[in-house]
C-alpha cells in the first residue's frame, strides 16, 4: 500500500487531494503547522505531522518510507522578506527529498513560473521548479495554474463599501481564472496514477480567460448591480490598500511586481489554451458565492 505525503493539506488544493487519497485507501501523512483545521482529515485516518516546512530534519522524518508527495509553497503575507521565506521552504523540501525514498512529486506552481526574474509572488515557484529539477531519479510534475477564482471573492467587501470592483490589473486584460477544486482534481488524478516521468509541467487554465471588466459584470449581476464598474488602481494606490489590509510591504511589493508582469504580457507568453489545459468550473458558477459573501 502506497504512502503519500501532502504539504498544505488544510488548503484549497491539499485538502481535497488528501481526502481523495484517503478515500482510495492509501496511507496519507499530512503536514501542518497549525492543527486547527486538521481534525476532519485525521478523523478520516490521515496521520498528522505538525511542524515547519522550512525544517529539513522535520521533513526528512515526514518523508521517511513514503512513495509520493504533493507540495506547494505556502504564503506568508507578513514575512519581512517574502521571497527569502519562499526559498527557505522550497530549499528544505528539495534537500529532504534527496534523503527520502519518494520517487514522485506533484507540485503546485503557477503561470509566470517560467520567468527567471520579475515574477513577483511567483518567483518562489520558479525557484522551486529550478531546485526540484536538479533532483536525480525523482519524477516531478508542476501544475502551473492560472489565477484562483477564489481570490476574486475577497473583493466583495470592496464592492460593498465602495460600490466598485478594483485591482491594479488592466480591466481589459484576459486572465486564465481557475477554481482550486479543478486543480486538486488534476493533482489527485496524477498522484493516483503516478503517470508522469522525468521533470515536466502542465498548465491548468480554467474554463476560459476573463477580463476584470467581465468579472465585474458577472458578479455585479449576481448582486443586483449589473452596471458594477471596474476600476484599475494605480500601483502606488494598490500598494497602500494592500498594506492597509494588513499585508506586509515585502509581500505587497511582490504582488505589484507580478501584476506588472501580467499587465505587460510577460506572464502569458509561455502558454496557449488547449482542450487539455481547460478545466470545467466557470466564474459564473462563483457568482452566487460572491453574492453570499457580499450579503453576509
Amino acid at each position: 500500500m502506497k504512502t503519500y505525503v501532502v504539504i498544505g493539506a488544510t488548503g484549497h488544493t491539499g485538502k481535497p487531494i488528501a481526502s481523495g487519497l484517503l478515500e482510495h485507501g492509501y496511507t496519507v501523512r499530512i503536514i501542518a503547522r497549525n492543527t486547527a483545521k486538521t481534525k476532519e482529515l485525521t478523523d478520516k485516518g490521515a496521520i498528522l505531522f505538525q511542524g515547519d516546512i522550512s525544517d529539513v530534519d522535520f521533513l526528512k522524518m515526514a518523508f521517511e518510507g513514503a512513495d509520493a508527495l504533493y507540495t506547494l509553497v505556502s504564503i506568508d503575507p507578513q514575512a519581512s522578506d517574502f521571497f527569502a521565506t519562499q526559498v527557505a521552504q522550497v530549499s528544505a523540501v528539495a534537500e529532504a527529498l534527496t534523503a527520502s525514498p519518494i520517487k514522485y512529486v506533484v507540485a503546485l506552481s503557477s503561470v509566470g513560473a517560467h520567468l527567471s526574474s520579475g515574477a513577483g509572488v511567483v518567483q518562489g515557484l520558479q525557484k522551486m521548479e529550478e531546485l526540484l529539477n536538479k533532483l536525480r531519479d525523482i519524477n516531478v510534475l508542476y501544475l502551473r495554474a492560472g489565477y484562483f477564482l477564489e481570490n476574486g471573492l475577497t473583493l466583495a467587501g470592496m464592492v460593498k463599501m465602495m460600490g466598485i470592483l478594483g485591482t491594479p490589473v488592466r480591466g481589459d486584460l484576459k486572465i486564465p481564472m481557475i477554481a482550486t477544486k479543478d486543480i486538486a482534481a488534476v493533482g489527485l488524478k496524477h498522484l493516483l496514477a503516478l503517470d508522469f516521468t522525468g521533470k515536466g509541467h502542465e498548465y491548468l487554465l480554467g474554463a476560459r480567460d476573463y477580463t476584470y471588466e467581465e468579472i465585474a459584470s458577472i458578479y455585479g449581476t449576481a448582486i443586483g448591480n449589473p452596471g458594477l464598474r471596474y476600476m484599475q488602481f494605480p500601483y502606488e494606490d494598490a500598494k497602500k490598500a494592500f498594506m492597509m489590509m494588513g499585508m506586509g510591504e515585502s509581500f505587497t511589493d511582490r504582488m505589484i511586481e507580478f501584476t506588472k508582469a501580467m499587465n505587460e504580457g510577460r506572464v502569458q507568453e509561455d502558454y496557449q489554451r488547449t482542450a487539455e489545459n481547460t478545466t470545467p468550473t466557470t466564474a459564473e458558477e462563483f457568482a452566487p458565492l460572491f453574492r453570499d459573501i457580499y450579503e453576509g
